[in-house]
This record gives structure tokens, sequence and C-alpha cells, in this order.
């Protein structure tokens, strides 16, 4: 092979990487293990896996997985499935699909979803390509209340295809829209805003659509697909494109990942949407079928023509949230939505009782709102901790404004006792 390729050893092949970088010596590595050691082994490491209370939120959430999620997913004739090459074959594959789309456009009240992408951040990233798409602009508006890990991507994405990303317009934890049309210009293809925000405030997406349209961009629209059991979805108020991280509806938090990202939008832009489409169709004994459709993907026959590179689906995942969306039906989404606005508000009243705490901002918020502590929140998260209690997100690390202040959130899991065991670490904190 090294004579077929032109190198003289396998060293040359490893030269362009500087000589600082390369390795020297064995590999850090135990001796190999028997599989009885190795599971031993594995087994002492899992005891010390103690799941606490989470009061973390910020994108990744603590939502109850009923048990038929793990017990359809778990099926071999899913659970080892990756994608269907030869789609029409996979019929069980294509309905599940089908139906996840169908359930997607029920939540959001759009007229069109995919089979899904890899996550909330991607999705949303997709999205702002697909407006540049469709009104030929190059300029991004997006809100600063918008996940930063989100808006990182999009600085990404718009980086690597040559468009201008303009963030702006957070007053506290809501989004200024008099401020945000400011930066609106007659190029921008897209005002995006994440609703509730990243903050968990409840935002005017009245304005936010008057803004876009007004201006001749797409309104695209970033949402928690819990906060929908409650809240107007997308479709209602005149969204054009909707995504969002569909990891509550099923899928566990796994340390953040995997994820799966929500697509879905107004049927005229359908042959710009990116992802996989299935669709329904009758074969020639009339019977219902199911199809790849609209196929301008990156490794099809119309490959040249590819809206994204993103050809493949969250297949797994996407099928977790249709056990999940199915198994609660439009009421269990509502009462869940309605435990986290119950619980979260309960814990918003109680801590302003604790010395040196405060919630300091009073907007609307579905489950997740900011408190403002009298030390450093690392230091308040640590006495959490000893708790056994798993504390808030330190804001100072994505906005240096909000120093000493913590992203609580709280999902219908919480119970009376978790809130607390919180309420008495953060009064620990305050004493040591």
């Amino acid at each position: 092979m090294l004579e077929s390729i032109g190198a003289s050893s396998v060293a040359e092949l490893f030269e362009q990487i500087p000589a600082e970088l390369h390795m020297h010596g064995r590999l850090n590595l135990p001796d190999p293990m028997s599989e009885i050691e190795l599971r031993r082994h594995f087994a002492e490491l899992a005891s010390a896996n103690c799941p606490h209370p989470s009061f973390l939120g910020a994108g990744i959430y603590d939502h109850y997985i009923p048990s038929t999620v793990p017990a359809m997913i778990g099926r071999s004739e899913f659970y080892t499935s990756y994608t269907p090459y030869q789609p029409e074959i996979s019929q069980g594959t294509l309905q599940s699909i089908f139906e996840f789309q169908t359930l997607i456009c029920e939540l959001t009240a759009m007229e069109v979803a995919n089979a899904s992408l890899y996550d909330g951040a991607t999705a949303l990233a997709e999205a702002a390509l697909m407006a540049s798409s469709v009104t030929g602009r190059t300029e991004w508006l997006v809100s600063e209340c918008v996940n930063p890990a989100y808006r990182e991507t999009l600085r990404t994405y718009a980086w690597a295809s040559g468009h201008r990303l303009v963030e702006a317009g957070r007053d506290g934890i809501v989004t200024d829209f008099a401020r945000l049309a400011e930066k609106i210009s007659d190029n921008a293809a897209c005002v995006i805003v994440q609703n509730p925000n990243f903050f968990g405030t409840i935002e005017d997406m009245a304005a936010a659509e008057k803004l876009a349209h007004a201006n001749g961009a797409l309104f695209v629209v970033s949402f928690d697909p819990i906060s929908l059991g409650l809240l107007k979805p997308p479709g209602e108020y005149d969204a054009d494109i909707a995504v969002a991280e569909g990891q509550s509806l099923g899928i566990p938090m796994s340390f953040g990942g995997p994820g799966l990202g929500l697509f879905a939008c107004k049927q005229k832009y359908v042959r710009q949407m990116p992802g996989r489409i299935v669709g329904a169709t009758t074969d020639t004994d009339g019977k219902r079928g199911y199809v790849l459709t609209l196929q301008t993907r990156e490794q099809h026959i119309r490959r040249e023509k590819a809206t994204s590179n993103i050809c493949t689906n969250q297949g797994l995942c996407a099928l977790a949230a249709t056990v999940y969306l199915c198994t609660l039906g439009k009421h269990g989404l509502r009462k869940v939505a309605e435990l986290c606005v119950a619980r979260s508000h309960h814990l918003a009243e109680i801590i302003p009782g604790v010395p040196g705490y405060e919630v300091p901002f009073k907007a609307r918020f579905f489950k997740e709102f900011v408190i403002k502590c009298p030390k450093a929140v690392a230091e308040i998260n640590a006495a959490v901790l000893e708790q056994d209690v798993i504390g808030g997100l330190d804001l100072e690390r994505f906005y240096p404004d909000l120093r000493d202040h913590a992203l609580l959130c709280v999902t219908e899991q919480r119970t009376d006792e978790d809130m607390d065991a919180l309420v008495l670490g953060l009064a620990e904190a305050v004493r040591q």
C-alpha cells in the first residue's frame, strides 16, 4: 500500500502533524482483563454513580420517561436499524418516521415536518441556512436570549458558509424587540427567537413575528416541545420555520446527548427543507405504503441540488419521541407542562425567603428562572451538592453581566423533598 501511494514509511503519512504533538512511549492503558474481570470492574465504576435530583436545565431536561418508551425502542427491529438505504423495503421504519412527522406537525401547528435532524442546535443552524436559500439574503438576526450553545453553532455555520450573524436585543432576561429592530437590515434572511427563551422567559412572539415579516425576513422559532402543552404553538403565531431540541420527549439526559432535532416549516418551503422526508402513497394494488420523498439529498441522485449535507436522521430518538407523545397524548402533555409551571413557580416563591437570595426578574417563565446569589455560584453549587442535589447553571459563563446569577430548572420530576434539599443547601452555602 505504501508503495502504491508513494510513501516510504507509515511515519511519512503523519509528517504533517507537528513534532511536539507526537506521542512518544506507550499508551497509559491498564493490562488487559478477561470478560469476568471487565464486568466486575465496570460494575464497581457504575456503583459510584449516585443519581441526584437535578435543577440543571439550559437545554437538556430531566423529564419522566414512560416505560413504554424503552420497551419499544429496545425492540431489535428498531434498536439495530440505522437508516433505510433501500427505504421502500423498510416499511416499518418508514411508517414510524411518518408518524413522527405527523405528531410534530400536530404539536407545532406547522404544515410539514422532516424526519428529524441531529439536535436542537444544528436544527436551528439549518433553519438559518434554509432562510437564506428562500430569501436570497445572507444576514441572520438572532436574539441574545437564544441558547448560547445554539448561537455558537450559528456562528460556526455563518463563518463556514459566508453568512453574517447579528446578535442583539437582550434586556435582562427578555428580548428587547425595539433594540433588535435597530439591527435589522434589508439583507436579513431571518429573525430568530427562542420561546421560552434560554432563561425560561416567555417572549412576545407577536412582536417577533411583526419584526420579521415587516422586513421581508423569515420568522424562525426555537421552542421547548413540553411547553406546547400550554403555550400557543409556532404555527398559530405565523412562524415560517420552527425547530427544537426533542430530548425532553422520552430521551434520557445521558450526560448531554444524543439529542433530537425537530424541524417543521410552512408547506411552501418544503423543497428547501433539510434532512429526510417520509411520504405516504399507495402501491399498484392500492395499498398504503411509505417512501422517502423530495430526495434532493447529498447522497442521492439529485445531490447537486442538496439542501443540506445532513442526509440521515435520529431514527431511534425520533421513535422514542413518537412513543412518548403517543403515550401521553395531548392531555398528558398538558399535565406535564402544568406540573412544570406549578413546581417551578412554587420554588421561585420559596427561594427569596432564604437570606441573601432573590429572584431579580419578574418576567413570566415556564420551568426555568434566574436567581441572584450572595456569593459565587460555584460555591453555592458545592454546598448544594453536599445535600445530594445538583444546583443550577452559572450564568456568568455566558453573560458576564449576570455574575452571581444562576439558572434553575424545575420539571415534573422534582418533588417537595428535592426542593427542600436545594433550599437547605442554599442556606448552608451562606453560613459557610
